[in-house]
């Protein structure tokens, strides 16, 4: 008796989903596109929203952008729910190393008192800002049209209200967990001077009607200037000052930053080539919350910096806006 063992290959009757399929051809799609694509009801609604009766579930209408196709909006991460949370994972691992190096070896007690005050007063605050940019990227992604664009504004709100409460670590690995810090911290930001105009610029940002607008004032226009502020120049002031184990705290919200704007830049690009209305909508969005946060900053800037430190944060947004194809 002889046993014969045989391979065999069997074809698939389909490669793929039938609204894939109409997309990008029968052939086997990326785990991205089939997360992503087509996910947003459009048609056969039961009923219109009951806060707002005027407009249909994931309406376009709800801002003042126009995309003749929403899902151009992707994310060049190709990030859906599985390689968002495993990268998020890995920087998380590393982030708490970094502190756990931090405390074992005493490195708060190590700071002078000066620049102990100095983070207290005008970093630890910054958990309260990361906590508006968190609401008005959650705001996107309730009221945006297009799985590519609402998924990447949830994982972009996760992200800041992750880095809110690495800023809230930072001030209980320096009170030695007493919490004291973050009590100081929220005094400053209810009343220091240097915060009040970010505090108002962050109340009305979440009185924005149009999500995209929103996106506008808090993904591009603040936060391009807080990072350069933050990650960049208060990174070398840092450096310059007997600072530098402090850097190793801030490392998980500089790295999540430049990823961030990788998708940014590629949806802001994407909507101002669509046409002239959407770039003429964005300009005129871009130069109303420019001039609000250069009033809103100005005092904080020059207190973490000194007086030519938001010039250049400003200098590095008309980099960022030029790139993208827009000329302010």
């Amino acid at each position: 008796m002889t046993i014969e063992i045989k391979t065999s290959t069997m074809k698939p009757i389909r490669n793929t989903y039938a609204h894939i399929e109409r997309r990008f051809g029968d052939k086997p799609a990326t785990r991205y596109q089939e997360a992503t694509y087509d996910v947003h009801s459009t048609h056969n609604f039961h009923y219109k929203p009951l806060w707002d009766q005027d407009r249909q579930i994931n309406d376009p209408a709800r801002t003042a952008v126009v995309m003749g196709d929403w899902y151009d909006l992707k994310d060049p991460r190709q990030f859906y729910y599985g390689p968002y949370v495993q990268n998020r994972s890995k920087m998380q691992e590393n982030a708490e190393n970094n502190f756990k190096f931090f405390e074992k070896r005493g490195l708060g007690e190590s700071l002078n008192s000066s620049l102990r005050e100095k983070i207290i007063e005008l970093v630890i605050p910054m958990r309260h800002a990361e906590v508006a940019a968190n609401l008005n990227n959650m705001y996107g992604t309730a009221h945006g049209t297009g799985t590519a664009v609402t998924q990447a504004l949830i994982f972009e709100a996760m992200d800041r209200f992750g880095n809110a409460q690495y800023f809230s670590k930072i001030g209980l690995a320096l009170d030695g967990n007493t919490g004291d810090s973050l009590a100081t911290a929220k005094e400053h930001w209810m009343s220091n001077p240097a915060w009040q105009g970010v505090r108002a610029y962050c109340e009305k940002t979440l009185t924005i009607k149009d999500w995209f607008e929103a996106f506008i004032a808090q993904d591009i226009v603040l936060d391009t200037l807080i990072n350069d502020l933050y990650y960049r120049q208060f990174d070398e002031w840092l450096t310059q000052n007997n600072g530098r184990d402090l850097l190793l705290l801030m490392e998980f919200m500089q790295d999540r930053a430049k990823d961030s704007q990788r998708w940014s830049d590629s949806v802001l690009k994407v909507v101002v080539t669509e046409s002239e209305h959407n770039s003429n909508q964005v300009l005129a969005w871009i130069s109303t919350w420019r001039i609000r946060a250069q009033e809103a900053l100005e005092p904080l800037a020059s207190a973490l910096l000194g007086d030519k430190a938001l010039a250049d944060a400003f200098a590095v947004l008309e980099k960022r806006l030029t790139k993208v194809g827009l000329n302010c």
